[in-house]
C-alpha cells in the first residue's frame, strides 16, 4: 500500500464524514440561531432554552436525512472491502 492510497482513503473518509454530519450540523446551528435571536429580542436569558429544540429539530434532521446518510456510508465501507485486495499489494 503506498502513501498515496492511503492519503486517497483519509481524504475520502474526511469528505464522507463531512458530507454526512453536514445536515445536522446545519440543522442545530440554524435552531441555534433562531433561539438566539429571540432570546435576544425578549430578553430572556435562560441558557437551557435551545436544548429541548435543537434535540428535536436533529431528531427530526435524522430522520429526514438518516436514510441518506446509511447509503453513503454502507456505499464507501463497500467500496473500501471492494478494493481491499488491491490495499493489499
Amino acid at each position: 500500500m503506498t502513501e498515496g492510497q492511503v492519503l486517497d482513503i483519509i481524504r475520502n473518509s474526511i469528505y464522507i464524514l463531512l458530507i454526512t454530519s453536514l445536515p445536522l450540523l446545519l440543522v442545530s446551528l440554524v435552531i441555534g440561531l433562531v433561539i438566539s435571536i429571540f432570546q435576544t429580542v425578549t430578553s430572556i436569558q435562560e441558557q437551557t432554552l435551545t436544548f429541548i429544540p435543537k434535540i428535536v429539530g436533529v431528531f427530526a434532521a435524522l430522520m429526514f436525512f438518516g436514510p441518506w446518510m446509511l447509503t453513503v456510508l454502507v456505499n464507501y465501507i463497500t467500496d473500501l472491502w471492494a478494493n481491499f485486495s488491491i490495499y493489499l499489494g
